[in-house]
């Protein structure tokens, strides 16, 4: 059968269903719908509300572009390698850790529009009991990328016909800024070698999504 929005939602409640913090984390190729999902899944979780769930992207880790010519790797930025993979897994440990404290935790979050990440943009309240984190490598076992998958209850990897996944992406590319021939090219050059690595990492997922029917 296939998987309901509403098993979605049962599903992220029962990881935290002992009162204790849990991380879910949601992965994909780009384009693949997984910040969609995720933040209909956080909003469904908290309703009108306390915040029970919060939303921390992966994205926030993409190195400055500053850093990225320093290094040589501007043309292949969302490469495994352009992320701070290690400070990432680091934050997700220093959620769960604090996950009874009385301070909220500061995530950096990531301005589509500049394509940087933001410092302290993303507040983690001390009441969420839920983390939902999205992002491309979250299961990916190498480097300090195998330090992130342990700090995740479970991870779901969502998934979208290439074609429609190309257009979403191509769209997306365009909407902030991008020419269309700009697009297309980036979404079939350095988007599709990442895709390829993110789609060889499906088999270890906890539960594959289909983004289309949810």
């Amino acid at each position: 059968m296939p998987v309901t929005f509403d098993d979605l939602l049962a599903r992220a409640r029962g990881l935290a269903a002992d009162g204790r913090r849990a991380v879910l984390g949601v992965a994909g190729s780009p384009g693949a719908g997984k910040t969609t999902l995720t933040e209909r899944l956080v909003r469904e979780l908290n309703g009108t509300g306390r915040a029970w769930a919060a939303h921390v992207p992966m994205d926030g880790f993409h190195l400055a572009d500053t850093e990225l010519d320093r290094l040589g790797r501007r043309d292949r930025k969302g490469a495994p390698d352009t992320f701070d993979a290690a400070g990432y897994a680091a934050l997700l440990r220093r959620l769960r850790e604090e996950a009874d404290g009385e301070e909220t935790v500061y995530a950096p979050g990531f301005e589509r529009v500049l394509e940087q990440p933001i410092a302290g943009a993303v507040p983690v309240p001390p009441a969420a009991r839920l983390i939902v984190t999205e992002g491309n490598y979250l299961l990916l076992g190498t480097g300090a990328w195998a330090r992130v998958r342990a700090q995740l209850d479970e991870v779901w990897f969502c998934e979208l016909a290439e074609p429609e996944r190309l257009r979403r992406l191509i769209a997306r590319h365009e909407a902030f800024g991008k020419d269309p021939a700009g697009a297309r090219a980036w979404a079939l050059g350095p988007d599709r070698r990442n895709a390829e690595l993110v789609a060889s990492t499906r088999d270890r997922a906890d539960l594959v999504v289909s983004t289309d029917r949810v």
